[in-house]
C-alpha cells in the first residue's frame, strides 16, 4: 500500500500505517518533511519552506474530513484513499 495520498506543486502528502496518535499526516517538499496534526493543522515536527507549508495547510483545510477518514482507515489497516490535489 502506497502511503502517498496526494501530490501538488511539488508537495507530497503521506500517511504511514505504522504511525501512532495523535492523528496527523506528513508533507514533504524537496528534502524536507513535516508532520501536521489533522485536528488543528499545527506543526508536530519538521520544517519545510513557508510557501510550501502555507499551501499544505490550505489543502488540509479543504480536505480535513477526508484526512480524518484516511486516519480511521489506516488504524483499521484499510486502504488509504487518494485525496484531490490543491489546484
Amino acid at each position: 500500500m502506497t502511503p502517498n495520498i496526494s501530490h501538488f506543486f511539488g508537495i507530497t502528502i503521506s500517511m504511514y500505517h505504522d504511525d501512532h496518535n495523535p492523528p496527523h499526516f506528513h508533507a514533504s517538499y524537496q528534502n524536507n518533511e513535516v508532520k501536521i496534526l489533522i485536528k488543528n493543522f499545527s506543526l508536530l515536527e519538521g520544517k519545510i519552506p513557508p510557501k510550501a507549508f502555507a499551501l499544505t495547510i490550505e489543502w488540509a483545510m479543504q480536505h480535513q474530513e477526508e484526512l480524518i477518514q484516511n486516519w480511521e482507515n489506516m488504524v483499521q489497516d484499510k486502504e488509504l484513499a487518494k485525496i484531490k490535489p490543491l489546484e
